[in-house]
């Protein structure tokens, strides 16, 4: 699954909902700090037809208050509600070390069992609120999901373009005996 210019893209945050009557948004921010949503140019909305450049007003609780262009009262803010925002992963820092990654550069990597045997290749990164998942895809059959920790997943090997995984044996994974 081969990445392309559509899927170099980071979410950022999203869209929370409004905050008060003059078009302030609240925006669930998913950067190490979450004021940051800012520092990295416009952010765009998943088909980058939308472009927002958001002036950051403050924090309240658990989102970022942000006011955009053209967005000038309650309605409008709360339309935008669920909207992910998106920017260029070109423009963001590389991670310092060797066990940081952006979780857009797992997509496409190829998964193998701890014998190196190909069970597939990461079709997406997923949080219901349990945790990280990644979410495998085997050449054949449905996807499954494999919890995204160190136990299960101990290997990330980027310049390889390969994770390794030991998934917990409650997870099927479509091999012979497992699950």
């Amino acid at each position: 699954m081969p990445k392309t210019d559509a899927d170099d893209k980071v979410c950022l945050g999203v869209v929370a909902g409004a905050h008060g009557v003059r078009g302030l948004v609240k925006i669930k921010s998913f950067t190490a700090e979450p004021l940051d949503i800012g520092a990295y140019g416009p952010l765009s909305d998943a088909k980058g037809q939308r472009r927002f450049d958001p002036t950051i007003k403050g924090q309240v609780k658990e989102t970022v208050l942000a006011a955009f262009a053209g967005v000038t009262d309650r309605d409008q803010a709360q339309a935008l509600r669920g909207t992910r925002l998106y920017v260029a992963r070109s423009v963001l820092p590389e991670p310092e070390d060797e066990e940081e990654f952006y979780n857009t550069d797992l997509i496409g990597l190829r998964v193998e069992n701890g014998a190196g045997e190909v069970l597939g290749s990461v079709k997406a990164m997923h949080n219901f609120g349990g945790g990280d998942l990644l979410e495998v895809l085997p050449a054949e059959g449905k996807s499954w999901l494999v919890p995204f920790t160190k136990l299960a997943v101990p290997v990330v090997d980027l310049e390889a373009g390969r994770v390794v995984i030991d998934p917990p044996e409650e997870v099927e994974t479509g091999e012979a005996g497992s699950g």
